[in-house]
């Protein structure tokens, strides 16, 4: 016979030998004295959906003894999320995951995981006692916005409207590039509306260094000349590399980086500032940033580069947000989605202009 537990003060007590029935053996609820152990919410409606428990009695134990089903509806009136919450429990228990409710007394509850984690996920083959957390697990609906610097080192469970999960693990990548390019200090460029050309450029810059798109064509006239994007032009006349000879608006000939800077504000507003950091963060590692136009990015990344003629697959799509960005979890499922597609990893930089903190987030199957 399956026992009955009864729900007081939100939680579902239950006792008999519910301790080695549940709690040793399979990781549910957490003990109290004797036998007696203490189930969530969550916890307990697996239990009755499986029939390991026959019962819950409701009303601090005073009210009627109800199967699943009431039991179910009464928990997502009473909890918040209790519905898109119970949906990740049930799937990751049936992948053969223990799993831990972050709240307080329950095992695992002494990390310090901070209010958004949901459920704790244990290591194959290990239990809520030894405590050998894979996935910290934070559980969001399709239409819940998702703050962007508090995902790192979590598992995101996006539940869909029509109850599929989707999961995401979001991590700190180690951007590095090899690749090794100096530009020159005597660069000269014409500042245009919208990008910056060098009429005199050495071959290397656009060859080694992969600046800028040559100007020209199977019946050019013209060599040498190379279109730098605002942003790499800002980036080079910054590090002292470009002048500016001229302009299409006089009051900001010959003065470089300010001309340009002033222009990509003009262009695009704060977001300029934004991406010019970004820009040169990736530089400062070696890496190339090129356009991500055609992904949807603010950037695709070259790790090494030594000539473009023997120019390598980018590794990465970059997408810069500011700090207090909150994702869409269509959006973000459709990033990382193109991403995958094109065999590239997804990389959001949180920036307000200044200190950039880099966050790469992939499809996960636990």
């Amino acid at each position: 016979m399956q026992p009955t537990g009864k729900l007081r003060g939100g939680v579902v007590r239950v006792g008999g030998d519910a301790r080695q029935r549940f709690y040793d053996s399979r990781g549910y609820g957490r003990p109290l004295s004797g036998n007696e152990i203490e189930l969530s919410r969550i916890e307990a409606a697996h239990l009755l959906f499986r029939g390991d428990l026959a019962r819950v009695v409701l009303d601090d134990g005073d009210g009627p003894a109800v199967e699943f089903e009431r039991f179910f509806v009464d928990s997502a009136a009473a909890t918040n999320r209790f519905a898109v919450r119970y949906l990740v429990y049930a799937d990751l228990r049936d992948r053969g995951f223990y799993l831990s409710p972050t709240r307080d007394g329950w095992p695992g509850s002494d990390a310090d995981f901070g209010d958004d984690v949901d459920l704790i996920a244990y290591e194959r083959g290990s239990t809520p006692d030894t405590g050998n957390v894979l996935y910290p697990v934070r559980i969001v609906g399709e239409r819940e916005p998702i703050p962007a610097s508090g995902v790192v080192d979590r598992t995101l469970a996006v539940v869909d409207e029509e109850s599929d999960i989707t999961y995401f693990t979001a991590t700190t990548p180690d951007i590095r590039g090899t690749t090794a390019y100096e530009p020159p200090t005597d660069l000269t460029g014409v500042l245009l509306d919208d990008r910056v050309i060098v009429w005199n450029a050495p071959n290397e810059l656009y060859e080694r260094g992969f600046y800028g798109q040559p100007l020209t064509g199977r019946a050019a006239a013209v060599e040498n000349a190379v279109q730098l994007s605002l942003i790499e032009a800002a980036s080079l006349a910054r590090r002292g590399s470009l002048s500016l000879s001229r302009s299409n608006d006089d009051d900001q000939r010959g003065t470089g980086a300010a001309a340009i800077r002033s222009r990509g504000r003009a262009v695009e507003g704060d977001r300029f500032d934004r991406r010019l950091t970004v820009y040169e963060r990736l530089r400062d590692r070696s890496v190339v940033p090129k356009t991500g136009f055609k992904f949807g990015a603010d950037f695709r990344t070259y790790l090494d580069v030594e000539t473009v003629e023997e120019l390598p697959h980018s590794e990465q799509l970059v997408r810069v947000v500011a700090p207090d960005h909150a994702f869409a979890p269509r959006e973000l499922s459709l990033d990382v989605r193109l991403a995958g597609g094109v065999r590239k990893e997804m990389v959001f930089a949180l920036t307000d202009g200044d200190d950039v903190e880099w966050v790469s987030v992939g499809r996960l199957t636990p």
